[in-house]
């Protein structure tokens, strides 16, 4: 039986589209596999932003940290634990700016943990979460697949990356884009990703 995590980012409330299709990315996957479903709203509870508690924290030997370093770590912690418990991630980011929201960065600054889930060998960083599905989902206002507007898209490369940095390099993206475009523009998006959505879940895994 599989374990999903679902994690969704959007400041946006009900109004996110990044949010809503990754809850029906994950509920189609639980439906048709039958496997369990952890979920994590990172707009509703959002993690801290790092401080000098975390940095110094997962350095130190457990018995010699401080009373905050202790909870900083403790919070990683159970991110991470989430991770390795997943099989398949499901993670939505609508862009902010033209990069992820800062909800989503926060995560990322806990989850990205040397020794935990990359280390460095001979050959540069090796990341140590694998064999997992991502399912990866991204929204924008605008269209930064291709075109002019593609350089500034600092929201698709940079989660790429990150994933593919700490492991995670079976990644199958669903772009929404031109959100803001007009109202024929909006619905050729929800179209589209509706039909991009029923088409991976016929064979999800």
């Amino acid at each position: 039986m599989s374990h999903i995590l679902l994690i969704t980012s959007s400041p946006r409330g009900a109004d996110s589209l990044s949010s809503r299709f990754a809850n029906e990315i994950a509920a189609g996957l639980k439906a048709s596999t039958g496997g369990n479903l952890t979920v994590r709203d990172l707009a509703a509870s959002p993690p801290p932003h790092i401080t000098p508690a975390y940095i110094q924290g997962r350095i130190t030997a457990p018995a010699e940290r401080t009373v905050e370093q202790v909870e900083a770590v403790r919070i990683a912690q159970v991110l991470v634990d989430e991770l390795h418990a997943a099989d398949v991630l499901v993670l939505g980011s609508g862009m902010i700016n033209f990069g992820p929201s800062s909800q989503l960065k926060a995560w990322f600054d806990h989850v990205t943990w040397p020794g935990v889930t990359f280390n460095y060998g001979d050959a540069g960083p090796r990341g140590l979460l694998i064999g997992k599905k991502v399912y990866l989902v991204t929204a924008a206002g605008g269209r930064f697949a291709e075109g002019v507007w593609a350089a500034f898209d600092f929201q698709t490369n940079y989660l790429l990356h990150l994933l593919g940095f700490i492991g995670l390099t079976e990644v199958e993206l669903i772009r929404i884009e031109g959100t803001v475009l007009g109202p024929d523009a909006l619905k050729a998006a929800i179209t589209n990703t509706e039909t991009t959505i029923a088409a991976l879940l016929t064979n999800p895994m």
